[in-house]
């Protein structure tokens, strides 16, 4: 389906092809304007592997929602990643457009995989790097 064309049916969506996104993290793409022509939503699996750190970033002008599937991660965000939280299997999270954030696995031995839902039905073409603050933890 063409991107920007409105879906005229249900779809049943398998999860698409792997990909490492501009933040660092792998990506299972589902829902988007690619694969069925979303306007205002995509949804996909993130994994974040034992010890891994997405980069610093923000989403230009899109909310993001975020459920934890399995393994404990956690999370930096505020302008200068001052504030810190952990994420649980079974929670549930909210990014507001334009929070700067840095996901983790604090984990050795497990990753992390997570269902994301954004407002950009592009899901990378607002992925805005902050690399001034890769360093800050």
């Amino acid at each position: 389906m063409p991107t920007g064309t409105s879906p005229s049916t249900c779809r049943l969506v398998r999860a698409g092809q792997d990909f490492v996104g501009k933040q660092g993290l792998t990506y299972s793409p589902a829902i988007s304007a690619e694969s069925v022509g979303a306007r205002a939503l995509h949804m996909q699996l993130v994994t974040i592997p034992p010890g891994g750190k997405a980069k610093a970033h923000k989403h230009a002008s899109h909310e993001t929602a975020i459920y934890a599937l399995r393994g404990t991660s956690c999370m930096w965000y505020g302008e200068n990643l001052e504030q810190h939280m952990q994420i649980n299997p079974g929670d549930f999270l909210y990014i507001p457009a334009d929070m700067p954030h840095l996901p983790y696995n604090p984990s050795a031995a497990e990753s992390c995989v997570a269902l994301i839902s954004r407002t950009d039905p592009n899901e990378q073409e607002s992925v805005v790097l902050l690399p001034h603050l890769d360093d800050k933890h």
